[in-house]
């Protein structure tokens, strides 16, 4: 069976692949980030994740690579993880009271062949004070996040509604994952049958 590659850092992502039940191995992506404004919000999260699985399967050929990534979009604008408590501070006012979406991209390397999609989440949050935006930032949860909030955290104190997939907000959309990599011929149910 060949080997599975997670090409991201983020905690979130290994929890979310873990429930695969299959052996992967996590590596550090060494990318260029910079990407156009006016790249659309989808298209950017595919060629974010795109480059970042195209930088690990240069070292694990062989390797089935899965990368992602994701931008929290409101009012035309796309809201990454913030510089620092500030940033995050006015992020989180942008997006109280409002509702936004949570675009998650992901690539899958495999045999020379790459695979892209992307899910949109809409996200509605609930009208936050300053007092609340403030005891959300002094848990440090917000400063490693795209929008400044994690939903699988205490982040989710401040979601109102959510329609699409959960996992995607969190960060890496399981299911459909797990559909590409049985399309591409990547066995995740081998060791079942």
């Amino acid at each position: 069976m060949p080997r599975l590659v997670l090409a991201s850092t983020s905690p979130r992502r290994k929890e979310l692949l873990e429930m695969l039940h299959i052996p992967f191995t996590v590596c550090s992506p060494q990318v260029d980030e910079t990407i156009s404004d006016s790249i659309s919000p989808a298209n950017m999260v595919m060629e974010l994740a795109a480059r970042k699985a195209k930088a690990v399967a240069k070292h694990h050929g062989d390797s089935c690579v899965v990368g992602a990534d994701t931008i929290v979009a409101i009012h035309g604008d796309m809201l990454g993880k913030p510089f620092d408590k500030k940033h995050a501070f006015q992020m989180l006012q942008t997006l109280s009271g409002q509702t936004h979406f949570v675009f998650t991209g992901v690539a899958v390397f495999f045999a020379d062949t790459i695979e892209t999609f992307y899910e949109k989440t809409e996200v509605t949050f609930w009208e936050l004070s300053e007092k609340e935006i403030e005891r959300y930032i002094a848990t440090d949860e917000p400063l490693d996040k795209a929008g400044a909030y994690g939903i699988q955290g205490w982040g989710s104190l401040l979601v109102k509604e959510i329609h699409g997939d959960y996992f995607s907000v969190v960060g890496l959309p399981i299911a459909r994952v797990a559909r590409m990599l049985e399309k591409i011929g990547f066995p995740i149910f081998q060791q079942y049958e």
